[in-house]
């Protein structure tokens, strides 16, 4: 590193710890030292265990649910400014709330945006996150946001599979956009399932558009929550006459009843990041860490270097 530049340091929020250590061990560092204090009620207080005067700070913390994971970055996101560091850097693998992203329907929160406004009010300069549900979240916050895909770590992966008669698929309309991008960096067909939801989690129809027969599926999304779209969907593709069908997502979410739903499901694979750890007993979840992405992301920003490079597609 440049010994001009402001020095750096690394620390976690108490469930993205793993993420964290990972970072640091790609970037050489220590993780920083940090106490957070619990009390009776539930509240908790967050404080740095070593001075942060005139650091480059990075803060890493997905906020998954519960939202103590996310008042925990904000109270760190505070802290750090009373310590007069210099420069805040939001790290969030998983940015939450995404989902809701718009008014859909009337009466209702903006919960995206009123995440990054909490982001910016508490005094963050900065964040770096991974596959937001919607590309245009970027434009909720009012300061720079470097966007990544874990499209660098699973592309080598399906690459690796060495699967013919491949074809890239979404389970529903909506994530279009990223499967293409995927079927076209691999010149291999796109196939989309259009879905028609009951309510929330619960999927009533859906309907294969394009030929999966005699073919190897990889279905693409950004998330799986409780998992009954994607595994709705890789039974269809096989009733339909699919060879195998594989699934890759960003972030596991995972809610109950999922690790069932998978096991029960005819997809042969299921390939996660660890921007959400995953602790369940499915036998059929890969894992591939993004922490090497994270930390050469850091190293860039740190010294003040395109990070565009880090891009297989946009």
């Amino acid at each position: 590193m440049n010994s001009a530049l402001p020095p750096f340091k690394v620390f976690s929020g108490t469930k993205s710890q793993y993420m964290a250590e990972e970072i640091c061990k790609d970037l050489g560092v220590e993780l920083g030292k940090m106490n957070i204090q619990h009390f009776a009620d539930g509240e908790f207080e967050v404080s740095f265990e070593e001075s942060v005067r005139g650091c480059e700070v990075y803060l890493v913390q997905s906020t998954f649910p519960n939202s103590d994971n996310l008042m925990e970055l904000l109270l760190m996101i505070d802290a750090a400014k009373r310590a007069s560091a210099a420069t805040i850097i939001a790290v969030i693998p998983y940015f939450g709330w995404a989902r809701q992203d718009r008014k859909d329907k009337p009466r209702v929160s903006i919960a995206a945006k009123l995440v990054s406004d909490l982001l910016t009010a508490a005094g963050v300069n900065r964040v770096i996150t991974m596959d937001l549900h919607a590309d245009q979240i970027q434009g909720f916050f009012n300061v720079p946001v470097d966007h990544l895909y874990a499209s660098s770590v699973f592309i080598p992966y399906i690459q690796s599979l060495k699967l013919d008669n491949m074809v890239i698929a979404t389970p529903d309309v909506g994530g279009a956009k990223r499967a293409n991008s995927y079927a076209k960096y691999l010149d291999v067909p796109l196939v989309l399932c259009h879905k028609q939801r009951a309510k929330a989690n619960v999927v009533a129809n859906m309907t294969v558009i394009g030929d999966v027969e005699g073919k190897n599926v990889i279905l693409v999304d950004d998330m799986v929550d409780t998992a009954g779209t994607i595994t709705k969907a890789a039974d269809l593709m096989l009733e339909k006459g699919a060879k195998s069908v594989r699934a890759l997502a960003t972030h596991a979410i995972m809610s109950d009843p999922a690790s069932e739903n998978v096991d029960n499901c005819g997809l042969a694979e299921m390939i996660f990041t660890n921007s959400i750890p995953y602790s369940g007993p499915s036998k059929k979840v890969t894992v591939i860490s993004v922490a090497r992405l994270f930390a050469d992301t850091i190293r860039r920003v740190h010294c003040h270097e395109s990070i565009s490079s880090q891009y297989l597609f946009k």
